[in-house]
């Protein structure tokens, strides 16, 4: 397990983090640039070894209800890739997603297809697909993006400059 130390020194050396003193000695990092309502990365970084990273647009992470990771036995490495992973998370735009039970309910319900095939001018190909309650964007093998909903991913596409390969019926 990290010190308090050792947590806030890693904190401190992401220059997009802002630190912020909270009650009770703990800190809170924000990240001012974030394209969503939530701000605070990391919070409550405990002098006792706790605190809490968001997790929230993530998969992959156990999560609590506001979609906070517990760090307190996190490994360095660990840590890092979460708040990486967090960060890049915060500063994509992903417009603001349905509750997760009326995600679900749509999927189960039809919605879109799972697959569509997307081009832009210069020939280029994304793959959109439907996968576990999210939306993933490929370009081949490689993961671009993820979104929580049909629309979020046609309005990202449409801003790339991104076409339907076929015209299918969709959300």
């Amino acid at each position: 397990m990290l010190t308090f130390e050792q947590k806030i020194a890693i904190l401190d050396s992401y220059p997009q983090l802002e630190a912020r003193k909270v009650s009770l000695g703990r800190v809170n990092y924000h990240l001012e640039q974030s394209r969503h309502d939530k701000k605070t990365v990391a919070s409550h970084i405990h002098p006792n070894g706790n605190g809490f990273v968001y997790a929230g647009l993530l998969r992959g992470y156990e999560t609590d209800d506001k979609g906070l990771v517990n760090i307190r036995d996190y490994s360095e490495t660990a840590l890092r890739e979460l708040l990486d992973a967090s960060i890049t998370s915060l500063l994509m735009y992903i417009p603001e997603a349905p509750a997760p039970s009326k995600r679900k309910k749509k999927a189960q319900t039809g919605g879109a297809e799972a697959q569509s095939l997307w081009t832009n001018e210069d020939g280029h190909t994304l793959s959109l697909r439907f996968e576990e309650d999210l939306w993933y964007l490929y370009a081949g093998l490689q993961l671009e993006m993820a979104f929580e909903t049909t629309a979020e991913a046609e309005e990202y596409l449409a801003e790339e400059g991104f076409a339907r390969v076929a015209d299918e019926p969709h959300e």
